[in-house]
């Protein structure tokens, strides 16, 4: 088992805290957090070791999960590569593009291993669609959600619609041609609200929208290419995969049936790919575990991090500069 510890026992840390215990790969030593009050109400309430300082912290354990404001990430990140050690790191990867080169090239250097806490990878709706995702020529999503403060620090493109961009990067196979966008500030200084068009090199467009000030949470996506359209609802962990086929002759009484302009007939299916139930934030720790143990690409690199950020920031200076 690998000796974990965290940076940063906020909400989040607090669910990875109780994860990483529960986990099977990995042995949690405990946490770090800047505020010493409320990390001693956490270790008498929880059990939970609450180290002193991040050199004792990393003294202690194989790999560092950092779930500490973004802001901070680069910091953190840069004393834990210094320190020899393995880690695990929150969406997204830093604040600043350069911070983010710098970051995957000193990992490279020391020989340190790093994942990107892109949960989505691992929602089990999309893990059940994936493989029906094999060429996409039109993409929409819709991140909605309901304000919450805890969110503002970053731009909502960081916050939500990073999300879907390193989703649709990784189903994708061509390089971002063109990217457009749109944003609306309405209660923070930033855009709540944003909208982008990436085009792809390949033909592929991609229709992008969030929102943080919505009345309802929604996360949903749909996937149009060539004979096939596919729906992931990554909130209720439901999907929908419709494909068309080249109409039999001899058809079944109910078959549905479309005929294009050219005569041409196709045969409508619905699949029902098998959803298996999982916690996806357990499941991206414990893929990184088996990364580290077999020497192998993190399903999430710092490189897929970074290219995410990448298009986050080109998507941000576009409604920006507009």
């Amino acid at each position: 088992m690998l000796k974990a510890g965290v940076i940063g026992a906020g909400h989040l840390g607090k669910i990875h805290l109780k994860l990483l215990e529960q986990s099977e790969k990995y042995e949690l030593l405990g946490f770090y957090d800047t505020d010493t009050k409320s990390a001693k109400a956490l270790e008498h309430s929880e059990g939970y070791t609450a180290f002193e300082s991040l050199e004792a912290l990393f003294a202690a354990v194989d790999v560092v999960d950092i779930v500490a404001p973004t802001l901070a990430h680069f910091d953190l990140a840069k004393q834990v590569i210094a320190a020899g050690k393995h880690f695990f790191i929150e969406k997204p990867i830093t604040q600043t593009l350069e911070e983010a080169k710098t970051l995957t090239a000193l990992a490279a250097a020391q020989g340190c291993m790093g994942q990107v806490g892109h949960v989505e990878r691992f929602n089990p709706a999309f893990k059940a669609a994936a493989p029906s995702i094999t060429n996409p020529m039109f993409i929409e999503t819709h991140r909605l959600a309901e304000f919450n403060p805890r969110g503002t620090d970053v731009p909502v493109v960081l916050d939500l619609m990073i999300h879907d961009i390193d989703i649709i990067l990784s189903v994708v196979p061509a390089p971002v041609k063109n990217i457009s966008a749109s944003g609306v500030a309405v209660i923070s200084e930033t855009p709540d609200i944003a909208n982008a068009r990436i085009e792809f090199e390949n033909g592929c467009v991609a229709n992008l929208t969030a929102s943080r000030i919505s009345m309802k949470n929604m996360r949903k996506s749909r996937f149009f290419q060539k004979d096939a359209y596919i729906a992931v609802d990554f909130l209720a962990k439901n999907v929908e995969v419709v494909k068309m086929k080249d109409a039999p002759k001899n058809r079944e009484e109910f078959a549905m049936i479309l005929q294009n302009a050219e005569g041409k007939q196709k045969q409508i299916y619905f699949e029902n790919p098998e959803i298996k139930s999982s916690n996806a934030i357990l499941e991206e720790l414990e893929s990184f575990a088996t990364a580290i143990a077999t020497a192998t690409t993190p399903i999430v690199s710092l490189q897929q991090g970074t290219n995410a950020l990448e298009v986050a920031h080109q998507i941000i200076s576009s409604y920006t500069n507009a």
